[in-house]
């Protein structure tokens, strides 16, 4: 896997994350990081789980990854091809306002995304995902309708996905999120939560 630490590129076989990993309690893995501001927030304040940002643009993240804890790791893979090194270690998942081919995934039911969600993370794994207003309305859906459809590839996939929240302005701008700073200052201030819950597939 693919690792970066400001303009330095390392590799990180199987059993070298699993060692890492299995140095904390918990390991979340923040899919589609952008600049990673979001990870960074949450290693601090989480100095016992290990945290995992991973995006397909290695520029967004030099600089916060020259500036990282060692409870973080940022990892340079497309969401659609999730690195096998991460298989069954995750026991979170957070998906922050996904846009592009990430949204696309989410709302089509994209087998790569789905599948590799499910071949990296725990039994009983938490994901949680927040879906940008303005990138629903780009895509002509209204917020219940984007909502709902999230939902049914979620549940069809083995998710148990509980009632969709809305997050407000005010919301937004605590969300330690370069996107949700924006978003809580631009033309459409409001975004959907979701959670959801791995189940076993029948």
């Amino acid at each position: 896997m693919e690792c970066i630490q400001g303009t330095r590129k390392m590799t990180i076989d199987s059993q070298q994350l699993a060692a890492l990993a299995a140095a904390y309690p918990y390991t979340w893995l923040d899919l589609g990081t952008g600049d990673g501001r979001f990870v960074q927030h949450m290693a601090r304040t989480l100095p016992r789980t290990l945290l995992i940002g991973v995006d397909a643009c290695r520029e967004n993240l030099r600089e916060r990854s020259r500036r990282s804890t060692p409870n973080t790791l940022f990892a340079i893979a497309n969401a659609l091809a999730l690195p096998a090194e991460l298989d069954g270690l995750v026991q979170r998942v957070s998906i922050n306002f996904p846009w592009g081919s990430l949204l696309e995934a989410l709302l089509e039911g994209d087998a790569h995304l789905l599948n590799g969600l499910r071949r990296v993370t725990r039994p009983t794994a938490l994901l949680e995902i927040r879906l940008n207003g303005g990138a629903l309305l780009q895509s002509e859906l209204a917020a219940e309708e984007g909502a709902a459809r999230v939902r049914q590839v979620l549940n069809r996939a083995g998710w148990r996905c509980g009632a969709p929240t809305y997050l407000a302005a005010q919301q937004l701008k605590d969300t330690p999120s370069s996107w949700a700073q924006r978003l809580a200052h631009g033309p459409h201030p409001w975004a959907i939560s979701l959670r959801a819950v791995a189940i076993e597939i029948a």
